[in-house]
């Protein structure tokens, strides 16, 4: 279980200043704030919370969502260090995101570890096309039955895991699919889908403008925060994958946006 403020040893009756660096550290340490909690534990009114993330908000130090507080942007680790971390979250993601799948279909799946996941929970012999620049994904595929498998090509950044770049958006744009996995770097409520790498974005956005519809995945972290790139917005996106810890009414928030919302079970880690 997780430790509560006071627990921590935070001072009964502390200024709103320094209640805001305990904000602070707790939103570094677990990387969100929920406005609820931080009440019940600071023993305060929830309008005391808002304001005091309002005013962390505006000096730059975190970014407002529905219900608390988020860093104000994430960062994008090496696919060499993702492939590693939080397997069981990303497998319980898969799983979900694997049944909005249909017999027959042609899909497009971007780089990255989460996705690499939904290749692998793909349900065999249902007569699949995946088109991807990764060639993890494309190795997760290759010794299962019943699937058609196109690599796009072009410069492959080792960062990213995928092919980037005028080469690989040209191939992209000869191919038109029913579903697509664009990789999500941050997705926000109002902003929609984002990226850092301006030619990975490129290549995200071709995906969703060759695609019926558009699935985006995310893990908690990810989920109402911002990066430097638009891909698309909200209402480009017709499917939503989260994590089972996220909340009902984060949910209902991006479901009145018209955004299909699938939670994924609990995961194993």
């Amino acid at each position: 279980m997780s430790r509560s403020i006071a627990h921590e040893s935070f001072p009964a009756e502390a200024l709103p200043q320094e209640r805001q660096q305990w904000i602070l550290q707790r939103l570094r340490s677990r990387g969100r704030v929920v406005a609820a909690e931080l009440a019940a534990e600071f023993q305060v009114s929830e309008d005391s919370i808002r304001r005091d993330l309002r005013e962390l908000a505006a000096q730059g130090l975190c970014k407002r969502v529905y219900g608390g507080a988020l860093p104000l942007t994430v960062t994008v680790q090496p696919l060499k260090q993702r492939r590693a971390e939080h397997a069981g979250r990303k497998q319980a993601l898969a799983r979900k995101a694997a049944t909005l799948v249909r017999q027959g279909q042609i899909l497009l799946i971007d780089a990255g570890s989460t996705n690499t996941a939904i290749a692998a929970a793909l349900p065999e012999r249902s007569g699949l096309t995946v088109v991807t620049n990764a060639p993890d994904v494309a190795l997760a595929l290759m010794d299962r039955e019943g699937f058609e498998i196109l690599l796009v090509g072009g410069r492959v950044d080792p960062r990213i895991g995928g092919a980037v770049g005028a080469q690989a958006v040209k191939s992209l744009q000869g191919i038109r699919a029913d579903l697509c996995f664009p990789g999500a770097c941050a997705l926000d409520l109002d902003g929609g889908l984002w990226g850092f790498d301006s030619e990975e974005v490129l290549f995200k956005r071709t995906m969703v403008e060759c695609s019926g519809e558009t699935a985006v995945v995310v893990t908690s972290d990810k989920l109402g925060s911002v990066a430097t790139h638009r891909v698309a917005e909200l209402g480009e996106v017709q499917h939503l994958v989260v994590e089972h810890e996220v909340d009902k009414a984060t949910r209902a928030a991006y479901a009145a946006r018209g955004v299909s919302v699938h939670r994924a079970d609990a995961a194993a880690d």
